[in-house]
């Protein structure tokens, strides 16, 4: 087949979960024979025709120029350019801004969109444009021939909400079994004695709760916070509201997957505040390494996880956790059993695999 991938900023990944997986999907499509095209912001790095065997379609993005404005004509950019290659597939990986152009897209090609989470649900946005996101997921909904899911939440709200049926598929992970502790010293903390969160500086995520919670506790272990706390307000106000407790430590953006996966395998406690979305990335890759994880009661963390984390809802609860427990070993049965999970549902094999599954069948159908 032939297919093209777009909605990310490119690859290889230098920016988020949608990057991670169009590296990885390319990559498998490839070496499974296919043609694969990845649309790549002009501003990414990375300036090759081809990665791993998928061609890399360069195209014009001006958003360090104009702002948000240009996601929206870096993705018309995009579509543009895919009615000229006659692809087969055209996977669409999210449609924040690229659905307002849902009327260009190429007719004979066959639309997929990964629907991502309820984006306009995020309380950084404000009433209007979690309005405009609201009639923009209608319009991706209307405009592509099939949905993709990647959390049983995601596909009951499209089904309940839109009455279209989508194809549930998780995202992916790879298990991580090569620790290395000396990593732990470019960060000032030892094994088992440092609490770890990582997420983008957004309210949804519960990152106030679970500091609230780190102050309310007794034990006052490193806890370290990685995510870019510069890049928007509640950051800043993050970062200011606890200036005063030293042993929570604002680490900024980490994007060495190397020193991301030991961090969490040698953490005490692994948080994860995400309450709006699918499946998390960083759930999984938390669940790969080895993390005891404290997560938000919702039913998307919820599906994922099941019993085999703690689940928290209040600063109180988030203390609770942090002051009773010292040692992460005595959950074994919960870490193995999330390690399981990845290798016998979200593996990138796995996951890849079901997407081509997916792709030939619906490819079938329509000849």
């Amino acid at each position: 087949m032939r297919i093209g991938i777009l909605g990310t900023r490119g690859i290889p990944n230098y920016h988020g979960g949608f990057e991670q997986f169009a590296e990885f999907f390319a990559t498998f499509l490839a070496e499974k024979g296919h043609q694969v095209f990845v649309y790549s912001s002009s501003s990414h790095p990375y300036k090759e025709p081809t990665f791993n065997g998928a061609t890399i379609i360069h195209c014009k993005d001006p958003e360090d120029n104009i702002g948000t404005a240009g996601q929206f004509l870096y993705d018309l950019n995009c579509i543009l350019d895919a009615r000229k290659r006659k692809f087969d597939i055209l996977l669409q990986l999210g449609y924040t801004s690229n659905s307002v152009w849902y009327f260009l897209l190429p007719s004979k090609s066959i639309v997929i969109t990964n629907m991502d989470g309820l984006e306009w649900k995020r309380s950084k946005y404000n009433k209007w444009v979690r309005k405009f996101l609201k009639v923009a997921e209608s319009l991706a909904v209307k405009s592509s021939d099939y949905l993709i899911a990647d959390s049983i939440g995601i596909q009951n709200y499209l089904k309940a909400t839109y009455q279209k049926p989508s194809e549930y598929i998780a995202y992916g992970a790879e298990l991580f079994d090569r620790p290395e502790q000396d990593i732990l010293n470019n960060y000032g903390v030892k094994e088992n004695k440092y609490n770890l969160l990582i997420a983008r500086m957004e309210p949804e995520n519960n990152i106030e709760t679970i500091l609230d919670g780190a102050v309310a506790a007794g034990e006052k272990i490193p806890f370290l916070i990685i995510g870019k706390h510069d890049v928007n307000a509640f950051g800043a106000y993050l970062k200011d509201k606890y200036k005063d407790h030293p042993y929570i430590k604002f680490i900024g953006g980490v994007y060495n997957m190397d020193h991301l996966n030991n961090l969490r395998f040698f953490s005490r406690l692994y948080f994860h505040g995400h309450s709006v979305g699918g499946t998390n990335p960083s759930l999984l890759e938390a669940m790969a390494s080895n993390a005891l994880i404290i997560a938000h009661r919702n039913e998307f963390n919820g599906h994922i996880l099941k019993e085999d984390a703690f689940y928290f809802e209040t600063a109180k609860e988030v203390a609770e956790y942090i002051d009773g427990v010292k040692d992460k070993s005595q959950f074994r049965d919960l870490l193995e059993n999330n390690k399981r999970k990845i290798e016998q549902l979200f593996s990138w094999e796995l996951i890849n695999q079901q997407y081509l599954d997916f792709f030939k069948r619906v490819h079938e159908k329509s000849h």
